[in-house]
């Protein structure tokens, strides 16, 4: 490493995000580009524009191909930008695996989306763009095993799941942790930004107000994918993501927000295309412009090799308006079961009938894994004894639709379908729960395991009232909201090992993260234990 290339590391933001023990290939990777336009013979570059401030990412790997992630910035791009990728099956890139140029264009905010094919099953590679004389950082990524590889037995799948990084909330100290894991994938559950103006009493600020158009979503996203911790994890693992709801507005369902504006539709259809833009989605799953709200599907199955099948959800577009809101309003309210008959109306849905039957029809009985990645707690919480007028609920999230969450885990039970573990995020708490056939009666047969993270950032609610409902739902074994942070898992063929890890302070980006409690499920045994 030269000296100047030294310097340019130590003194970037990035010097928050690597300690010691980090690998050799995130320090160089996720420092900030060398930005050249020739470099002479004597290797002196000459500056130019930053092109790559936004960082590089990717996602959706399969056994032969995934998606590469950029946006270029700058003031003077043109209208079309072309943007060379590498794939290098080494950090140097000297061995180089795949390579291919992409339109960048001002129609997308000059995001690209490149998808390598031909690339070997089950293996690690290293990336990075190219264009307008500026080279991007390098990241890294890894394809899915192939079918019939017997994933697991030598090589666990390493993940963790994350969610609700409210950027003014906090610092990112749990990024960096993630970034340090050597991870396989890094699963993101919802509200990536969020909407609203920034408040005074808060650690940072972000620009604006509360965003509502196509340009005030891409400002809000190019804020949050400037912080070098977040581009750290980004860097370092192939991401799987589903949306909630702060990427557009809070408690929106389908096309209705909580304010009941008429004009919601198009506000939806700005969030998405910038939802897009900013996440590494196939090209595929660009958002239909002409279609009400801009649908987009981010619905989605991976196989990992003979291990497990990795389910992902929207409960967001699909899903029938909350019940019993507060007058005037939509979206979501804390009701009484005794006063809203409404929740037991079996023809609600969380998922829409399409996203419930394709989950029905798609559960793997040959691997001993059933992951399903979704947004919120599926576990009944309620606030107030159930044996009293049958207790008092959240709307937004599954105990608004209690009949569509018994529909799923009953065809969980009657199909006996092995290893289902539901991972949420949404409540900013860490939260660990049996789920039951039927949660009135507490000797009812635990069908699946819940593990839902807390927040990345975001404040979570007062740890008491938490407190006061542990009577009312001994199904919980764990349920913190006092802290920030997000959860590590390691996967075999026989059981899950989880770790939920929390940040001492989220004001400091250099803050330690720790262990705060560690469980694990048994393959055969659902239902989850503390270890």
């Amino acid at each position: 490493m030269t000296l100047d290339r030294r310097h340019l590391l130590m003194n970037s933001g990035f010097a928050l995000a690597a300690r010691a023990s980090s690998p050799a290939w995130l320090l160089a990777g996720c420092a900030p580009a060398l930005h050249l336009d020739r470099l002479g013979s004597q290797g002196v570059a000459s500056a130019v524009v930053p092109r790559f401030d936004l960082g590089v990412a990717s996602g959706h790997p399969k056994t032969t191909r995934l998606v590469l992630w950029t946006r270029l910035t700058g003031d003077d791009l043109p209208e079309q930008v072309s943007v060379r990728w590498e794939v290098a099956h080494d950090e140097t890139f000297q061995r180089i695996a795949a390579s291919g140029v992409e339109t960048a264009e001002s129609a997308w905010a000059h995001s690209v989306h490149a998808e390598p094919v031909g690339l070997e099953p089950g293996r690690w590679y290293w990336y990075r763009f190219m264009a307008l004389g500026d080279r991007s950082a390098a990241g890294r990524t890894r394809t899915a095993p192939s079918a019939d590889a017997n994933s697991g037995a030598a090589s666990p799948l390493r993940y963790a799941i994350a969610s609700c990084q409210r950027y003014d909330a906090g610092h990112y100290a749990a990024w960096r942790d993630v970034a340090e894991q050597n991870l396989d994938l890094v699963m993101f559950l919802g509200d990536y930004i969020y909407e609203g103006a920034s408040r005074s009493d808060l650690p940072r600020r972000h620009e604006g107000g509360e965003a509502r158009t196509l340009e005030t979503y891409r400002a809000r996203y190019a804020t949050y994918k400037r912080d070098p911790l977040l581009q750290a994890a980004h860097a370092s693992a192939p991401w799987l993501m589903v949306w909630d709801d702060h990427e557009v507005d809070n408690d929106y369902a389908g096309l209705q927000d909580a304010r009941l504006d008429p004009r919601f539709p198009e506000r939806r259809a700005a969030a998405y295309q910038a939802y897009w833009e900013h996440m590494p989605f196939p090209k595929s799953a660009r958002p239909q412009l002409d279609a009400p709200g801009s649908a987009m599907r981010i619905t989605g199955r991976l196989d990992w090799g003979t291990l497990a099948r990795i389910h992902l959800l929207d409960n967001r577009q699909y899903r029938d308006p909350q019940v019993c809101p507060r007058p005037g309003q939509g979206g979501s309210n804390t009701v009484k079961l005794a006063e809203c008959a409404a929740l037991l109306d079996p023809r609600r849905t969380l998922l829409g009938p399409a996203q419930e039957r394709w989950l029905a029809e798609g559960w793997d009985l040959r691997r001993p894994w059933n992951l399903l990645a979704q947004q919120t707690l599926m576990a009944r919480h309620s606030w107030t004894d159930p044996t009293a007028a049958g207790g008092t609920y959240w709307s937004d999230g599954w105990d608004g639709y209690p009949l569509s969450r018994n529909r799923l885990l009953g065809t969980v039970a009657d199909r006996r379908v092995p290893g289902v573990v539901v991972l949420g995020g949404d409540m900013h708490a860490h939260v660990v729960a049996d789920l039951k056939a039927d949660f009135d009666r507490p000797d009812s047969p635990t069908v699946a395991t819940e593990f839902c993270g807390t927040s990345i950032s975001s404040n979570g609610m007062p740890q008491d009232r938490i407190d006061r409902a542990r009577p009312f739902n001994p199904h919980i074994h764990w349920s913190r909201s006092d802290k920030r942070g997000c959860m590590l898992f390691t996967l075999d063929a026989n059981r899950l090992q989880v770790a939920l890890r929390v940040v001492d302070d989220v004001a400091d980006p250099a803050s330690a993260v720790r262990t705060s409690a560690s469980f694990v499920v048994e393959a055969d045994r659902p239902g989850a234990a503390r270890v």
